[in-house]
This record gives C-alpha cells, structure tokens and sequence, in this order.
C-alpha cells in the first residue's frame, strides 16, 4: 500500500471511530483534555513549604555564620537555628494548578496569592534584590543591638566587629538569631546549655523582635532538624497557636534582652517556667 493509501485507510478508520461514539463521549474526552491543559498550566499562587535551618554559631559551607573579631570568643556546645521558608510560584520559580492542589492537601505546605507575596510585575531580578536588602538591614541590626547588648553588660565592645553570612537565604526574618548568634560567641556562658533551640523574628534598631511570615512552616523545619525548643515573636502568637508541632516547646518574646533571658532559662533547664503564646496575643 502507498504512502498515499495507508494515510487514508488512517483516516477512515479514525473517522468510523468517532462515528461510533455517543456526543456525549466525545464532549468527555475533550473535557478531559482541557482539564489536563489547565492542571499543567501556570498558577498564581505560590506555594510555601519548610525550607532549611542553620546553626548560627557553626559554618554555612567553608565559612562562619558569624564571622567575629577584636574580642575573646567561646564556644556553645549547642545550636542556635535559623529558620526558613521555601517558595515555589515566586518569580523565576513558577508552579503549575496541579502543584498548588495538591499542596491544599498538605499540612506542610500553605497557598498564598501571588500578590501577597509580591507586587504584582515583579522580576526575579527585583525580586533578589528586595531579599538581598531586607537581609543586609537584618543583619546590620543585628550586629548593632549585639554589641549595644554586650555594651550593657559591662563588656568592653571597643574593636569589635561582627559580620554575617549565609548563602541562598533572604528577607529580615533571621535578625533575631543573628543577633542571639553574636552575643552568644562574646560570652563565656553556655547559654543553650547543649540544646537546640530555633526562632525567628525581626531585629530593629530598638532591639524589638518583630513578627515575621510563615511560622507555622518554621516550626515545622526547626523539628524535623531537631530542635526541642523555639522562640517566637509575639507578635506572631495567633498564627502559633493550634499550629505547634508535637515535641516542639514554643516560647514567645518581644525583645532581644527577653530573648537573650528566655535562651539562657531553657539552656539551665528551666524553659516550662517562660510565657508562651495564647490566642489573641501580641
């Protein structure tokens, strides 16, 4: 048979195929296939899941977090964990309307609109940039309420520099744990007295901890890397609230020399006698 004929005999026989076919059927099928074409198609949400923590006084590849010097440093036998957030659906990482149901059925993930996350136009140039800043003024608070805490403390601060560094990891959230981190090195006591313990907040140039997004998922990926103990800003205590993992002890504070005092109480085994947070709290 030529070319020509098997082309036909094709066709005749895909057209008895549907002639067979109830409308009803076919309507079916191409409803099916729509509903394929829209389930890979991009979506405007973006999905939010535990991303990865670091122990602020240890490396972030072949450098320090907290890279100190002009003082005598000692050394923590525990961690002091940041927490992060992983977003997929912000620019440069789209996700398709099947990833994001999928991710309404999981308790660890949260669908935010788009637009709640950022500005509807936004580049991933933009983007980066906006993070890069926000982290920049983190930690520039940080190193400033450190050495303002050490200062009232009676110790000499004169010379001392504090610099930070993470790779992959934006936004102000960290501010707080920088900021512990810091005091933490400068100072001859244990304070975690060996234990891991996570947190997150902002850090202004008042020393205030602000409250930050995705705690729920934070606390989630403080557990699973094997923290036992969390601080949380306060105000962030509604959306703690019910969301608390098993094995997980949260701990609220509104300042870096109340989270300094709540670090040390659960370092000297003393954590259950701190305030935690309860619905309707700043």
């Amino acid at each position: 048979m030529s070319a020509k004929g098997a082309l036909k005999a094709v066709r005749r026989r895909s057209g008895d195929f549907f002639a067979r076919r109830s409308p009803s059927y076919l309507l079916g099928t191409v409803g099916f296939i729509l509903a394929v074409i829209i389930l890979l198609m991009p979506s405007p949400y973006v999905i939010e899941t535990p991303g990865p923590t670091q122990n602020v006084l240890a490396k972030s590849g072949a450098t320090s977090v907290i890279s100190v010097s002009g003082g005598k440093t000692y050394k923590d036998k525990g961690s002091l964990l940041l927490v992060t957030v992983n977003a997929q659906g912000i620019p440069g990482y789209p996700v398709t309307n099947l990833q994001v149901i999928a991710s309404w059925f999981s308790r660890h993930a949260d669908v935010i609109p788009r637009e709640a996350v950022v500005p509807t136009g936004q580049t991933l140039d933009q983007y980066q940039k906006e993070n890069k800043a926000e982290m920049s003024g983190s930690q520039s608070a940080a190193e400033s309420q450190a050495l303002a805490f050490l200062k009232a403390k009676g110790i000499d601060t004169s010379g001392y520099s504090i610099k930070m560094h993470v790779d992959n990891i934006g936004g102000p959230s960290a501010g707080m744990m920088y900021t512990l981190g810091a005091i933490d090195l400068f100072t001859p006591q244990n304070e975690s007295g060996g234990k891991t313990i996570a947190g997150t907040g902002t850090m202004d140039t008042t020393g205030k901890v602000g409250a930050i997004g995705g705690i729920r998922l934070k606390m989630l990926g403080a557990l699973r890397d094997g923290a036992t103990w969390f601080l949380a800003p306060a105000s962030n205590c509604d959306e703690v609230v019910g969301h608390i993992p098993s094995g997980l002890h949260v701990v609220k504070v509104s300042t870096i020399s109340n989270a300094y005092s709540s670090l040390v109480t659960i370092g000297q085994g003393k954590g259950d006698t701190l305030p935690q947070c309860t619905a309707s709290q700043k």
